[in-house]
């Protein structure tokens, strides 16, 4: 198989496998690392400018960090100013699910991963042309397979 990313202590982890998971947070917390778990299962945020994927322009695939979900194509990604990853667009339909999110006294739309639940980022109105989205996401939240030379 070519590009895939393999995570041996993470048995749920597949870039192919779409089956939607049904883990425990406790399971969780025994498989990720806890900056991922405290993003992903805990809602936390990575802090502005600091994450690994908000300003680069590499083509390839974004994937979910705890499920190996396929989320985005770097086609979708584009500059924006809020220091975190942002994409126009989800890979499927699937791929990424909302939850409305009024927490720390704002209404938000929290995106998560349609295979297992993690916490991803938000969504807002304020994206480009054609969708007019801006997913905003974590980083840490994300893996990346960079397309084939």
């Amino acid at each position: 198989m070519g590009n895939v990313i393999n995570k041996s202590g993470n048995p749920y982890y597949s870039n192919t496998d779409t089956t939607k998971l049904h883990v425990s947070d406790a399971e969780w917390k025994k498989v990720l690392p806890a900056d991922v778990y405290a993003v992903m299962r805990e809602a936390d945020t990575e802090r502005p400018f600091t994450g690994k994927y908000w300003n680069t322009d590499e083509k390839g695939t974004y994937y979910c960090a705890s499920c190996g979900n396929k989320l985005f194509r770097s086609t979708a990604k584009f500059s924006s100013s809020c220091g975190w990853p942002s994409f126009f667009e989800q890979e499927s339909k699937k791929s990424i699910v909302f939850k409305e999110d009024n927490s720390i006294g704002m209404e938000r739309i929290e995106t998560l991963c349609g295979r297992c639940g993690g916490h991803l980022g938000h969504i807002f109105d304020d994206g480009p042309e054609p969708t007019g989205k801006r997913y905003c996401m974590n980083s840490i939240a994300l893996d990346f397979i960079p397309d084939t030379k």
